[in-house]
């Protein structure tokens, strides 16, 4: 009987779309083109690296730093870069932790370092992000779990996937 039915629906089932279970390895598709805006953010730059950037609630003085032969004292787009991608990785963390059922403290913290890397002089520059995620009073396991999570959900990691390497070291106390 059970295989009389199977065979009725055959036809239907072939022609039925396939779904399929996406593991956590797969990659999830946005379509960027066509997707709504949830939130667009406007910056407006004058003078490149020594000048100045503004933006609906940003006002801020741009400097070369030192350790590029600027004079240092004023913020530059690395800085900027760490501070957005630190804080949206966060977000995600927040937004990840209890589909994994992971209790993420209030005082976690995720520090990035940005990287300049490459040749100045052969105009052949890039990134790399290294970012130290540290948690007190959590599982190891259960940090790196959803760390690894986290980089499939967060924009700025899906954006810089296959660009920019980027390290994450999770660090339980």
């Amino acid at each position: 009987m059970m295989t009389t039915c199977i065979r009725a629906f055959q036809p239907i089932l072939r022609s039925a779309p396939r779904f399929a279970v996406r593991s956590s390895q797969q990659v999830r598709f946005l379509n960027k083109d066509t997707s709504p805006s949830l939130y667009a953010a406007h910056a407006a730059v004058t003078g490149a690296r020594n000048g100045h950037v503004t933006a609906e609630n940003l006002d801020l003085q741009l400097g070369t730093p030192k350790a590029m032969g600027g004079k240092g004292g004023a913020t530059n787009p690395e800085e900027l870069f760490a501070a957005g991608y630190g804080a949206c990785f966060q977000s995600a963390m927040n937004a990840v932790a209890p589909s994994l059922k992971v209790k993420l403290p209030q005082d976690s913290v995720v520090e990035t370092t940005v990287h300049l890397i490459g040749s100045l002089k052969e105009l052949d520059i890039g990134i790399r992000v290294d970012m130290k995620v540290k948690v007190k009073g959590a599982k190891k396991e259960d940090i790196e779990a959803l760390v690894a999570k986290t980089k499939e959900v967060c924009p700025y990691s899906r954006a810089t996937q296959g660009n920019v390497v980027t390290n994450v070291e999770v660090m339980v106390e």
